[in-house]
Formats: structure tokens, C-alpha cells, sequence
């Protein structure tokens, strides 16, 4: 079996973040593990968007290298990592670990506890997800305000969450918010594991639709995304894309060519 450490040793590095060479049944291991050592850790689930923004934020940055685990969740992650590192290296993606997770919840009694999303959204990823998973266990939902919140609204969170006594808080927040309140919330959270699915509270609740499943394999994700949510994304996905796609050829001729990195490190940043 796999260990803890071996599996948080084994990273190759994209555009500046240290991404674990993970399948998702490793990824899923190691999150046991914590669980039963009831040590504490977040888990940034990380495409091309959080690469980029991490490159215009080196607090962003530095959360992601310090995470207990950073998995490819984009396409395009996984191809340049096997293309540099030569390891099977494969998506773990949002929606389909935080499936995992709680299909086997009902035997190993994981709890589980909900924060983020628009009014509403949580408590009907709670419906959806104990209909699909009879006999899991979800401890609690719970609903941030758009705006920063206080010091004493923020401690009534921790608090809330700290007394339903969850084994995985899934955070559902934009990136970088939800990397953000994770880093922010590490050792003040009980619970061993804090995960950042983003979007996942959406598809699993059934309110936006995810893209098939040749798009999802092809890396084309992005592209039913943007259809679908054009005036949101559009602007994200004009910088990421391109953007993602120049650095990484950039590094991997550099690479081919012996040179060492690129000059590429302005690029993106502020």
C-alpha cells in the first residue's frame, strides 16, 4: 500500500506549482490515512486556472505548495506531468473523488460537513448526496456570506463546523477563495481534511451541467464551460488557455533543449 509520505514525496513541478503524481485511488488513500491518523490537511484540487492565478499570487502560490495534496484536475495538467515527470499521472478531478469519498462513507463512517456555495446550494448537495449515497453521514451545510466576513461571524463558522464534528469538510468556493479559507482555516478546523471541489457542489447538486465525458478526456472542459456560462467565463478562459498553453510548450522545449527554465517567470504577474 502506498503511504502517506510516499505519496505526498512524489510531485513534479507546473509553472512554479508542485503538483503530487497521484492516481485517484492514491489520492483517495492518503485522505483515508489522514482521517485515521486524525492529522490535519487541505487538498487543492488544481486545472490550468489555479496554475495561472497562482502566477499572479504568491500567497496563492505558496498555499498550493504547502497543501498535504495537490492533484491535476485539468487535462492539460496531467499531459504536461507525464510528458515531464514520465509517471502515471492521472486527473483527479473535483466531483468524481468527492463521489468516492462518500460512496464509501456508509461503511467506514466518515462524516462529512458542507461549506460554500450560493443560499441553498449546500443544503440541496446534501439531498442529492444522501439520495445517491443511502446511510452516508452529512453533519452539515453551510452557506458563507458573498462579502468578508467579521472576526466574530468567522469564529461562529468555526465553531459550527467544529461542533458536527466531521471527518472531511468539502469547501465549495471559487479558486482562489477556497484555497484561501482552507490555508486560513488549517488547525482552527477539527476535522483532518478540508477539501476545495469549486464547482463539484453545482454538478453533484444538479444545478449546472457537466461536460460529456469524450470532452472531459480530451481536455475540451473548458470549452463546454465557456459555452455554457459565456459572459461569467469568458474572461478567464481568454487569459488561461493561452496563456497555460505558451508557458508550458515554453518549459518543455527548454526542458528538450537542456537549458534550463524559461524567462517566463513575468508572465501573468503582477
Amino acid at each position: 500500500m502506498t503511504t502517506a509520505h510516499e505519496t505526498q514525496d512524489r510531485r513534479v513541478n507546473v509553472l512554479g506549482v508542485d503538483v503530487n503524481v497521484v492516481t485517484p485511488r492514491e489520492a483517495m488513500t492518503l485522505v483515508e490515512q489522514w482521517i485515521c491518523r486524525r492529522t490535519q490537511h487541505y487538498v487543492c484540487i488544481t486545472g490550468a486556472h489555479g496554475v495561472m492565478e497562482s502566477r499572479r499570487s504568491e500567497r496563492l502560490r505558496d498555499i498550493l505548495n504547502r497543501a498535504g495534496m495537490v492533484t491535476a484536475d485539468g487535462m492539460s495538467l496531467v499531459w504536461f506531468s507525464r510528458l515531464v515527470r514520465k509517471a502515471a499521472v492521472e486527473r483527479v478531478y473535483g466531483p468524481d473523488l468527492m463521489r468516492a469519498l462518500t460512496s464509501i462513507s456508509p461503511a467506514r463512517g466518515y462524516r462529512h460537513f458542507y461549506y460554500g456555495g450560493p443560499p441553498g446550494l449546500a443544503e440541496k448537495l446534501k439531498q442529492a448526496m444522501e439520495a445517491a449515497h443511502p446511510g452516508v453521514t452529512i453533519v452539515g451545510t453551510l452557506t458563507p456570506p458573498f462579502r468578508e466576513m467579521t472576526q466574530s461571524e468567522d469564529n461562529a463558522v468555526i465553531a459550527q463546523i467544529n461542533a458536527a464534528c466531521p471527518d472531511i469538510v468539502w469547501v465549495g468556493l471559487s479558486t482562489p477563495k477556497q484555497e484561501f479559507w482552507m490555508a486560513d482555516h488549517l488547525g482552527r478546523i477539527d476535522a483532518p481534511v478540508m477539501i476545495g471541489v469549486g464547482a463539484a457542489f453545482d454538478f453533484l447538486a444538479g444545478t449546472k451541467r457537466q461536460a460529456p465525458l469524450w470532452m472531459q478526456r480530451n481536455g475540451l472542459e473548458w470549452l463546454f464551460r465557456l459555452a455554457t456560462e459565456p459572459r461569467r467565463l469568458w474572461r478567464r478562459y481568454a487569459y488561461i488557455v493561452p496563456g497555460f498553453a505558451l508557458l508550458t510548450v515554453r518549459e518543455l522545449v527548454a526542458r528538450a533543449l537542456r537549458v534550463g527554465p524559461p524567462h517566463a517567470d513575468t508572465f501573468g504577474q503582477k
